[in-house]
């Protein structure tokens, strides 16, 4: 449970809160903005294009995530307003994980170039490679094709026989298992190499 974090850790506890929550609004908003790139207007309508937290999260999501370190968002959004049905919903589901692998990578630039220089004193190194791997974890766990994640969306467009599941309580178990089994770490880990790969650490 993350909220054990507060007592062992408080500032590692208040780290992975702002990164999660600052990411999760960033992953949101690209959804947002890609949507009203392909022509809706919806997050507009529902004033969705914000870097409100309570707007995208809700209260229940943050306190979830305080307490055991998951949470979720929602960006609403029309496909029936996309130009191209099929190109405009695998763009806009890919946008939100797409943002999440640049913020990653721009947290390891920084990691990299705040060594013997001014920002080093500025920006703990701990913060700038917890962000980088909060955000690439992120980004390997919304590709993942499941419903209601992002990548079941991308993968539906391509083989929309696997459409009709979007509704079905498949997704649920699915994450269920991920979850209780602790597959997560998987992520971490995938996540961990690419950070040696990018970065060379």
């Amino acid at each position: 449970m993350l909220i054990n974090e507060l007592v062992i850790n408080p500032l590692l506890f208040f780290r992975i809160i702002v990164i999660v929550i600052a990411s999760v609004c960033l992953h949101e908003l690209a959804h947002g903005w890609a949507a009203v790139s392909q022509g809706d207007d919806t997050p507009k309508k529902t004033g969705h294009l914000t870097l409100n937290p309570v707007v995208h999260m809700g209260w229940y999501s943050i306190i979830f995530l305080c307490i055991g370190g998951i949470c979720w968002g929602q960006m609403p959004v029309n496909p029936s307003k996309f130009r191209s049905p099929k190109w405009g919903n695998i763009l806009v589901s890919a946008a939100g994980p797409l943002l999440n692998l640049a913020l990653g990578i721009l947290f390891l630039i920084l990691l990299k170039v705040s060594f013997n220089s001014p920002l080093e004193g500025i920006v703990s190194s701990q913060f700038l490679l917890l962000g980088a791997r909060i955000n690439l974890m992120l980004f390997l766990f919304n590709l993942l094709p499941i419903p209601p994640l992002d990548g079941f969306h991308v993968f539906s467009e391509f083989f929309p026989s696997f459409k009709p599941l979007e509704n079905s309580s498949y997704g649920l178990l699915a994450l269920m298992i991920i979850f209780s089994t602790g597959l997560t770490s998987g992520l971490a880990d995938l996540a961990d190499l690419m950070i040696k790969v990018v970065s060379g650490m």
